[in-house]
């Protein structure tokens, strides 16, 4: 049995490099919902849908465990999936997310106790990490950003432009502008690391900056030894599939972008 990892596009793919580092030895398969992404402006109807086409297609190929690299699909399906079709349809399968790990991380970096997110509208919309960070650190208040042109930026490989530079200074200052005591500073989007330097260059330096690869695989790597009943379930070859609901040939181009090197993908249908 394989372990996925589904994003509705490619920043899963930052995601996914982290825990293939930390975790090198079990076998993968990547699948992006390229042809329909982005989730982050859909409802939670919609997302949910989606969402869970591409892990019931997972299941298929045999994955025994599924990580949703996509704050948006882990905002507006996780939770369905989980208390609903895992427990109908596949009980000893397992879908986990990237939000509850990631709240879990910034306890120990907040000294204010004020922290900010910046993610996509969908993920801003949903209020899962206020909900998640209060459930977990009641004292803690969550200021929320969307920013919705980072992601487009990031996909058409403008993300290094001097153009972006205008877009990340504007969100980060409309943020900071609500609540000048933030002291850490959640990406919500797994595309972000990809604009990591620029959003250094236009935040104070106290500030504590949270990406999530790091995060998701550590909480990866604890599940499974916490776990060994599935654990002794995966594969372990040191392989990797890449599948897209895209192109192939673009999908191959566009993840480039997030992994500095060539790979080799396939198109694959939902039907």
């Amino acid at each position: 049995m394989k372990i996925g990892v589904f994003d509705s596009g490619y920043g899963g793919l930052t995601i996914l490099e982290e825990i293939r580092e930390r975790l090198p030895q079990y076998d993968y398969i990547y699948l992006g919902d390229n042809a329909r992404t982005p989730y982050g402006t859909r409802s939670f109807e919609v997302v949910y849908r989606y969402t869970w086409q591409c892990v019931k297609k997972l299941f298929e190929m045999d994955c025994q465990l599924i990580i949703l690299a996509c704050n948006t699909a882990s905002a507006k399906a996780l939770r369905s999936i989980q208390q609903n079709e895992l427990i109908q349809n596949y009980p000893n399968r397992r879908v986990l997310g990237v939000i509850r790990p990631t709240a879990e991380s910034i306890d120990e970096l907040t000294k204010t106790r004020i922290v900010g997110l910046v993610a996509t509208d969908g993920t801003v919309q949903s209020n899962s990490y206020t909900l998640e960070v209060g459930k977990l650190f009641p004292d803690i208040e969550v200021v929320n950003q969307a920013c919705p042109m980072w992601v487009p930026l990031i996909e058409n490989n403008e993300h290094l432009s001097d153009g972006a530079d205008f877009f990340v200074k504007k969100y980060l200052d409309q943020l900071l502008a609500k609540n000048g005591a933030i002291d850490t500073l959640i990406l919500g989007c797994t595309h972000y690391p990809l604009l990591l330097q620029k959003i250094k260059h236009y935040l104070p330096e106290h500030i504590n900056i949270v990406t999530q690869g790091t995060i998701v695989a550590d909480s990866l790597a604890d599940y499974l030894r916490r776990h060994p009943e599935t654990e002794q379930l995966c594969s372990k070859g040191g392989n990797i599939q890449f599948l897209t609901t895209e192109s192939s040939e673009k999908f191959q181009s566009s993840a480039s972008i997030f992994l500095k090197k060539a790979i080799k993908a396939d198109h694959i249908s939902l039907d």
